[in-house]
């Protein structure tokens, strides 16, 4: 029996409030990630003050979040592609959210790297079994619109942290922008342990098929797969180092006001980062019939157009620069929803919390646990500019691994295809 298309077509029940719930909690996952970036120079004040290398040490928080993020995201992947996903999520951001709440309470810098690390770990429970639960919940067909939905929390919750922490530490001071995000965060943490698992009856167990230790390594053998983690590793380390030091930088090297550029900052990738994230996802689901490598060809496109944006900014004074940030924002972000759908496309089902956890874990590694400090570093040993032209140039590593993989990735997707249809037609 074939599968019915328009019973593959439809998101299963429940679909719904599963995605509004997830999104609000991304939001939070990126807000408490960003009011750091906001309040460094307050940071710097309290507990650097004099350090010649104070801006490579500050640059240190976010590699260590990102050293525990990406070395526990492994460990999450493969329970989230066994146990229920919900209660690891659950758990996850409880953790997170305390973890923010006892950022406000640090007395020390060493105990901020404490904080951070909690957080990272928090983030790890998250990140790779959210998108897999939206993955379930929707067919191939309408994935890179949902998930376009998903991500857009990225730009907006972050720019929300930078908003929030900048408005919080001008008003209360800096401890208190991560004390107000611990409650909702529990809350939302509560709200996970009364979902369930989209996952089909008469399945075996919990509803997935356990991969073997052989179909694991079976990932390391989908080309595209690995050519989307070198790409998404290359933005990675461009945009993470940048996304952290952008409001310093437009501060302390550009000369405008903190608050002010905390806001304006804020506002731009609130509304560059939603509008691109959304449109990049529509795009690469629309332009699917016609164009099958798609989500790679948007992707590829957006880091070759965001590059000379994002070197006309460093350039180009002030207030004229921030045409430029918006456009390098827009551009950066229309691959977020295309790439994250192709690297759930390609990927079988029993396996796909891994996949995305082994993404986590190299684009990380390779990425923006790198480019914070090393932008501090050669700001510390030279200027602003420097450090920026240095790391921008890997945006067009990016653009050009995607453009030039796409094949591969259509090729990929029709395995995976195949397979489920195989297996559906089985069944029935």
């Amino acid at each position: 029996m074939k599968p019915d298309p328009q019973a593959r077509a439809a998101a299963r029940p429940g679909a719904r409030p599963a995605l509004a719930l997830l999104l609000g909690i991304n939001l939070f996952c990126y807000l408490d990630r960003y009011i750091l970036a906001s309040i460094i120079p307050a940071i710097k004040t309290d507990f650097l003050r004099g350090d010649p290398n104070a801006n490579g040490k500050a640059g240190l928080l976010t590699t260590a979040f990102m050293v525990s993020y990406m070395l526990t995201a492994p460990l999450f992947g493969w329970m989230a592609d066994r146990f229920s996903r919900w209660m690891i999520i659950g758990l996850s951001v409880a953790l997170w959210s305390l973890a923010s709440g006892a950022t406000g309470l640090a007395g020390s810098f060493g105990i901020l790297l404490a904080t951070r690390i909690f957080l990272g770990i928090g983030e790890a429970g998250y990140g790779p079994a959210a998108p897999t639960i939206i993955s379930d919940f929707y067919p191939v067909a309408r994935r890179g619109q949902v998930l376009a939905w998903f991500f857009m929390a990225i730009p907006v919750g972050s720019a929300l942290g930078y908003a929030f922490g900048g408005w919080m530490n001008g008003l209360l001071g800096w401890r208190w922008a991560f004390f107000l995000v611990t409650p909702p965060g529990l809350l939302l943490a509560l709200l996970c342990f009364f979902m369930r698992e989209p996952r089909l009856a008469g399945q075996p167990s919990d509803g997935r098929a356990k991969a073997s230790w052989d179909d694991y390594k079976g990932l390391l053998r989908i080309p595209s797969l690995i050519t989307n983690i070198g790409a998404q590793t290359a933005l990675t380390f461009a945009i993470g180092g940048l996304s952290v030091w952008a409001p310093t930088y437009i501060h302390e090297g550009r000369g405008q006001p903190l608050g002010q550029t905390d806001l304006i900052f804020g506002g731009i990738l609130v509304v560059a980062g939603f509008v691109s994230t959304l449109f990049g996802g529509w795009l690469g689901d629309a332009l699917r019939r016609r164009m099958p490598g798609s989500y790679f060809i948007v992707s590829g496109a957006g880091m070759l157009l965001g590059f000379p944006a994002t070197i006309a900014m460093l350039y180009t004074p002030f207030p004229a620069a921030w045409g430029f940030v918006f456009l390098a924002i827009f551009f950066l972000f229309m691959n977020t929803g295309p790439s994250n759908t192709a690297l759930a496309n390609v990927t079988p089902p029993a396996m796909r919390a891994t996949a995305f956890a082994m993404n986590i874990l190299v684009i990380h590694l390779f990425g923006d646990a790198l480019s914070p400090p090393l932008i501090g570093w050669i700001k510390d040993h030279g200027s602003w500019n420097a450090a920026f032209l240095a790391v921008s140039t890997v945006m067009l590593v990016a653009g050009i691994v995607w453009l030039t993989s796409w094949r591969a990735m259509v090729r990929d997707t029709e395995a995976v295809e195949r397979a489920e249809c195989k297996s559906s037609a089985s069944e029935g």
